[in-house]
C-alpha cells in the first residue's frame, strides 16, 4: 500500500474540477436551487476519481528504456532516445520528465506523448553539451494517465546511468573524406597548385616521353648509354603536432564552447586529416608546464590515443609559460616538423612579449599560430552608432579587430605562418592551412 501511495499524483485537471465545486458550493448559498445539483457532481466527481484509481493500478505492465550514445560529442547536437511500450488496455496519456545532468541547466525537461496499447513509442531530443566530462543521468520519471486525467501514476526507470562526453568525433566523422573528395570547394577547402616537386628520392629509370628533362641522371645515363631520370615521390610520414594553448587567454566563450574546446575539437579532426594524409600526428598541451603529450606517430592507435588526451584538457588559469614551451620542443622534437599552436592574441603587447620565443621556434621547425577573431566586436563594429559614447566604443572596437591584422603582418615579417580565423571556422580553416602546406611542399 505504501509503495503505491508514493506513485499516487494528483493532474492539474483534478483540481480545477474540485475548485469548480467548491465555487458551485459557495454560490448555493446565494442560489439554493445549485445545492443539490452541486453535491450531485461532488459525488460523481469522487467515483470518477476512484473509477481513474483502478484503471491506472489493476494494470501492472508498463516498460520503458533511456537509449543514449556511448559517448557525447562535445558541441554537437547528440541523440537521446526513449523508448515505451503500454501494456494498458485504453489509449493512455504519458507525460516524461527524464533527469538529464545538472551541466545543461534543463529545470523543466518535460514531453508528453499518448500510447496506445501494446505498441512500442520511441520518442527522441537531441542534448547539446558545451564541456568534456563525466554526465549523469538521474531518473527516467513517466507519468501515466487514463483517458480521465484525473489522476496519474508514476513509472521510474533507468537510475543512475553516466555518459562521457569527449570531443567532437561528430565533426571528426563529418570531415573524415573532405580531404580526398573533389567538393571541396563547397566546404571552403582550397585547391593548391603544386610549385615544384618534393626531393624524396624514389628510383632511377629509364627517360620516357613527357619526363622532366631537369630530372636526367647524367652519371647513370653515361653508364647505360641511354637516358636515365631521377623519379622523385611526395614526402611522406612528416611529423605534425598540434600544441593547445590552456591558459587563461583561451577560457573565453563563444556561442557556449571556449577557445579551448574549438582547439581542441579541431585537433582531432586535423589528427584524422594528417594520418590520412600518411603523415605523423601528435600534439600536446602547455600552460604552465607541457602536458598531454603524445609522440608523433601513424599508428593505426594513434586517434584513440589522442582522443584519450584531449579528453583531459583543462585550462588551468595561469599565462602560459612560451620559454617552456620553446624548450620542451628543442628537447623532444628532434626532427623538423609543422607546429599548428593554438592560442589567442588580443594586442600586439600580447604578441611581443613571447614573440622571441616563436621566432626560435620557427627556426628549426615549420610555426603556424592559428588565433582568433573576435566575433562579438565585429558585431559591435557593424552595429550603427546612436550617441558620442557609442561612436567612442566603435572606435575603440575598431583598434582592437586593427591589432589583430597587425598581428597576422608581424608574424609574417618573420616568417611564422598565421590562421586568423572566427571560432565557429576553425576547423575548416585549420585543414586549409595544413593542405596548403602539404600542396606547396613547404615543409
Amino acid at each position: 500500500m505504501k509503495k503505491w501511495l508514493k506513485q499516487i499524483y494528483l493532474n492539474n485537471f483534478f483540481f480545477y474540477v474540485f475548485i469548480g465545486i467548491l465555487i458551485s458550493f459557495t454560490l448555493a448559498y446565494f442560489i439554493p436551487a445549485l445545492y443539490h445539483v452541486t453535491w450531485i457532481l461532488f459525488y460523481i466527481f469522487i467515483a470518477f476519481t476512484v473509477i481513474d484509481f483502478v484503471l491506472l493500478f489493476t494494470n501492472q505492465k508498463f516498460k520503458a528504456s533511456r537509449n543514449t550514445p556511448e559517448k557525447f560529442s562535445n558541441g554537437d547536437e547528440n541523440p537521446v532516445t526513449v523508448t515505451m511500450e503500454s501494456g494498458y488496455n485504453f489509449l493512455v496519456h504519458a507525460k516524461i520528465i527524464d533527469e538529464i545532468p545538472f551541466q545543461f541547466q534543463e529545470r523543466n525537461f518535460e514531453i508528453k506523448k499518448k500510447l496506445s496499447t501494446n505498441k512500442k513509442e520511441t520518442l527522441k531530443y537531441q542534448l547539446r553539451p558545451l564541456e568534456r566530462g563525466e554526465y549523469h543521468f538521474g531518473k527516467l520519471n513517466i507519468y501515466i494517465s487514463s483517458p480521465l486525467q484525473l489522476a496519474c501514476r508514476r513509472f521510474i526507470f533507468d537510475e543512475g546511468e553516466m555518459v562521457p562526453t569527449y570531443p567532437s568525433f561528430i565533426q571528426l566523422k563529418k570531415y573524415d573524406l573532405i580531404a580526398f573528395s573533389n567538393t571541396l570547394m563547397q566546404y571552403g577547402l582550397k585547391k593548391i597548385r603544386r610549385i615544384g616537386h618534393t626531393m624524396e628520392f624514389e628510383q632511377i629509370k629509364e627517360y620516357v616521353s613527357g619526363d622532366d628533362i631537369r630530372t636526367i641522371n647524367w652519371k647513370a645515363t653515361a653508364k647505360r648509354k641511354q637516358l636515365m631520370v631521377n623519379q622523385f615521390q611526395d614526402e611522406k610520414s612528416q611529423n605534425v603536432y598540434m600544441a593547445i594553448d590552456k591558459g587563461r587567454v583561451m577560457k573565453m566563450p563563444f556561442n557556449g564552447l571556449s577557445l579551448l574546446d574549438y582547439a581542441i575539437n579541431s585537433t582531432l579532426v586535423l589528427s584524422n586529416v594528417i594520418l590520412k594524409k600518411q603523415d605523423k600526428a601528435g600534439m600536446f598541451s602547455f600552460s604552465k608546464k607541457v602536458e598531454n603529450r603524445v609522440a608523433s606517430e601513424r599508428r593505426t592507435s594513434q586517434m584513440q590515443k589522442i582522443m584519450d588526451n584531449l579528453y583531459n584538457v583543462e585550462t588551468d588559469f595561469f599565462e602560459s609559460d612560451y620559454s617552456r614551451l620553446y624548450a620542451d620542443i628543442k628537447r623532444n622534437i628532434n626532427h623538423r616538423s609543422l607546429i599548428i599552436l593554438y592560442t589567442n592574441f588580443e594586442t600586439m603587447d600580447g604578441l611581443k612579449r613571447q614573440l622571441p620565443y616563436l621566432k626560435a621556434i620557427s627556426k628549426n621547425h615549420l610555426l603556424v599560430v592559428v588565433f582568433f577573431e573576435n566575433t562579438e566586436l565585429d558585431e559591435f563594429i557593424n552595429k550603427k552608432a546612436d550617441d558620442i559614447q557609442e561612436v567612442y566604443d566603435k572606435v575603440i572596437a575598431e583598434k582592437f579587430a586593427f591589432e589583430k591584422r597587425l598581428i597576422v603582418s608581424e608574424l609574417k615579417k618573420y616568417g611564422i605562418h598565421s590562421v586568423l580565423t572566427k571560432p565557429e571556422n576553425l576547423t575548416i580553416e585549420s585543414i586549409n592551412k595544413y593542405l596548403e602546406i602539404k600542396a606547396r611542399g613547404i615543409l
